[in-house]
């Protein structure tokens, strides 16, 4: 095989990048692809299924509406020789490329003209004879994925079922589980099924059978085995979950790994089918969990293979304002039946866990007892972090167990390490009940609970009728003037009660899509700004301002630690009332001196910022808690 080369390379740009840098746009030098094509047998234009596709991003709110007839995408050449017609042009991407699979390419060629949608069956003949083509092959990379790719497509026309469906959704080492193996043929081509194994990810068999059983036309042939579970494989959590990461990057040691859209499944079916004379083994069919939903139907869920006992910890972030002990909630719950052992809390230096060991014992699966522990911190600031281990027969587990399930994606098991960052913190705060307005949903009002602050979640008719006096401060959630409809119309009584001495907080939202453009009592701009990498520099550029000095002096060594980010969507222009606070840039970017903006308004303080404290507070990070106090104790 001939080394391979590159033969063009193309840079996808757009009408809207050249405007966007001031640049006039000129196609004449560009290849163009109209990407509005109709696709007759799906009934949809490709910029349909493309805004179907965005339309799944929901955590970001990218629902799209699909456009119809002609759209535009331009390539600009950048190496390699301009195409006429098509982008692939003198580039062979036939079955000629490959020596010896001239008849193979024939009779696909010959079963792709005779498809008929209605009776697909009929040319299963002859993509039995070119399977059998295609094994004569060298054994190179492709030829396996080919493989694959032919083999559904027989399996699809014969309108073959074969699945595995186990009996629970979840097992750990030693349990035993049923499964139900269900076979139908729902063509008139003869077939056979010959044999059965079932097997773990290190390829150990749990059952393996050989059978002779005729499949009969839309005739459905089902068994029932238990097995017992006996593997070394590791848990079910996402493989680039599997080991601890740097910042902003997995660790995936298996290369072979990288790209798979999920872990392959725990336990694999492999059928082995005769088809007329042709013997094909569909290797690699996942065994999965299914039950039936009053609402939805038949709902499927992968199988997982978990600890025998894990332990979630309900408040994974503790903050600590002062020496006093605090509550740290654990649930410690059975992955199996008849499990039991001790539980121990293991404190860093200088904290203190009461009870520190828990005896627990389970006699079903899925029973979980809830257990309050009382920790203490030291006197002086410390972090570290608490961890729960159990034991069971000499086996130690440190696991909790989350799952993540949505309608749009496949249920997620995550078993993350059970563990709870503590911080005790060097904090001074003024001020006690603090009104908190939801934007797009995070968790500061649990936060500034845990340091002694009361929070009120205000609604439109609380801040429409209610006395907003009594509030130390009132603090806007992110995005709050993206997804809050009703503070197009409330944002007056908000801006007067500043006005009349209070303080407003208002954390970031996105440039697009505002309820209203009067965010502030004076006038600035939303940008795309932001500061991705989270050790950027922080300069303060008004170094004696309150809000850097009290009640809590600020310093460098407040903007270390930080996580994910220094802040987004800061504004760009702004009025001479505002005093921009702090300066921070990507490296190699102009300073962004808009991420914190503080005015003064009538008797009160208005505050608008892009930091993400929305991460940093939920992450613990000591200096974002006592910046941000400082923010919403301004005029205290």
């Amino acid at each position: 095989m001939d080394t391979w080369q590159v033969r063009r390379v193309f840079w996808n740009t757009s009408e809207w990048f050249y405007r966007r840098s001031g640049q006039t746009f000129d196609p004449s030098d560009k290849f163009r692809i109209d990407v509005g094509a109709y696709n007759s047998q799906l009934g949809l234009s490709y910029t349909e299924i493309s805004a179907l596709s965005r339309s799944m991003h929901k955590s970001q709110g990218f629902g799209s509406t699909g456009r119809r007839g002609q759209v535009n995408e331009w390539l600009a050449l950048i190496k390699g020789d301009m195409p006429t017609d098509d982008f692939m042009e003198g580039i062979d991407v036939s079955w000629s490329r490959v020596p010896g699979a001239e008849k193979l390419s024939e009779l696909l060629r010959q079963a792709d003209e005779s498809f008929n949608h209605e009776h697909p069956a009929a040319i299963v003949p002859l993509l039995l004879e070119a399977y059998g083509e295609l094994l004569k092959l060298d054994n190179v990379p492709w030829k396996f994925t080919k493989q694959d790719e032919l083999e559904e497509i027989i399996r699809g026309c014969l309108g073959l079922y074969l699945e595995v469906v186990a009996d629970d959704y979840s097992v750990t080492q030693g349990d035993s589980l049923s499964l139900k193996v269900e076979l139908v043929n729902r063509s008139e081509v003869p077939v056979t099924w010959k044999a059965i194994s079932i097997q773990t990810p290190e390829h150990r068999k749990l059952w393996s059978e050989t059978l002779d059983v005729p499949l009969a036309t839309n005739k459905i042939v089902t068994e029932t085995q238990v097995v017992a579970i006996n593997t070394t494989a590791p848990w079910s959590e996402p493989y680039w979950l599997e080991k601890e990461g740097t910042v902003g990057m997995y660790r995936v040691d298996d290369p072979l790994k990288i790209g798979q859209p999920e872990n392959k499944p725990f336990l694999e079916a492999g059928f082995g089918i005769q088809i007329e004379n042709q013997f094909i083994s569909f290797s690699h069919l996942p065994v999965v969990y299914k039950r039936n939903d009053p609402v939805d139907g038949e709902v499927y869920r992968p199988l997982a293979y978990i600890p025998p006992v894990y332990a979630n910890i309900l408040d994974p972030v503790l903050i600590l304002a002062d020496n006093t002990p605090k509550t740290v909630r654990v649930n410690l719950s059975a992955g199996t039946e008849n499990v039991s052992g001790t539980a121990r809390i293991l404190m860093p230096e200088g904290w203190q866990a009461e009870p520190a060991e828990i005896p627990f014992s389970f006699t079903q699966k899925g029973a979980s007892q809830l257990v309050e522990i009382s920790v203490t911190p030291p006197k002086k600031a410390s972090q570290g972090e608490l961890m729960v281990e159990m034991e069971v027969e000499g086996e130690t587990y440190n696991r909790s167990l989350q799952v993540i399930e949505y309608d749009h994606i496949p249920v997620q098991t995550l078993l993350p390490v059970a563990k709870a960052r503590l911080n005790r913190l060097d904090i001074k705060k003024e001020g006690e009940l603090i009104g908190y307005i939801m934007g797009a949903g995070d968790e500061i009002p649990s936060n500034l609970e845990q340091i002694g602050y009361q929070v009120d979640m205000l609604e439109e008719g609380d801040v429409a009728n209610g006395d907003l006096t009594q509030y130390d401060a009132i603090v806007l959630g992110v995005r709050a003037y993206n997804t809050v409809g009703w503070l197009k119309f409330q944002q007056p009584k908000l801006l007067e009660y500043v006005k009349q001495g209070g303080t407003m907080v208002v954390q970031y939202n996105t440039s697009f899509r505002l309820v209203t453009d009067e965010l502030a009592p004076y006038p600035l701009t939303l940008s795309r700004d932001r500061v991705t990498v989270e050790e950027a520099e922080v300069r303060m550029l008004a170094p004696k301002h309150p809000v850097l000095r009290s009640p809590n002096k600020i310093t460098e060594a407040d903007f270390e630690g930080w996580v994910q980010e220094r802040g987004l969507y800061f504004p760009n222009e702004w009025d001479d009332a505002f005093t921009p606070i702090l300066s921070s840039n990507d490296p190699g970017e102009t300073p962004k001196d808009g991420g914190l903006l503080v005015a003064q308004y009538g008797e009160g303080w208005y505050v608008y910022s892009g930091y993400s404290w929305f991460r940093e507070l939920p992450a613990g990070v000591p200096g974002a808690y006592r910046l941000f106090v400082n923010l919403i104790s301004l005029g205290k």
